[in-house]
């Protein structure tokens, strides 16, 4: 099986940080798990992201479990690279991280 190389946009690893930096600020420890949750979802796309669904234009996005955050990424099958551009609220409007 070909694994996908995984590269992260800046604007989504600020998405990333805020998010962390906010659940750190509710609970203690809380922002860790968010954090921890991220990287092993994130990682598991690596094998098939294709399960995800298409929801505008070329973009997918995976559900985080147990946050309330969807993973906006594109697929490169040429190069065999995925590349996360968002990771936001599911409470957003999400035509606010295509005009970043």
């Amino acid at each position: 099986m070909i694994e996908y190389e995984i590269k992260i946009d800046r604007d989504a690893l600020l998405d990333i940080i805020e998010a962390t930096n906010w659940y750190s600020a509710q609970k203690h420890d809380l922002g860790f798990r968010f954090q921890k949750r991220i990287i092993s979802q994130i990682s598991k796309l690596k094998s098939i992201p294709e399960r995800y669904p298409i929801k505008y234009d070329n973009i997918r996005c995976m559900p985080i479990n147990k946050f309330p955050f969807l993973v906006h990424f594109s697929i490169d099958n040429l190069h065999k690279i995925i590349t996360i551009q968002a990771v936001f609220h599911t409470s957003r409007n999400p035509q606010i991280w295509r005009r970043r």
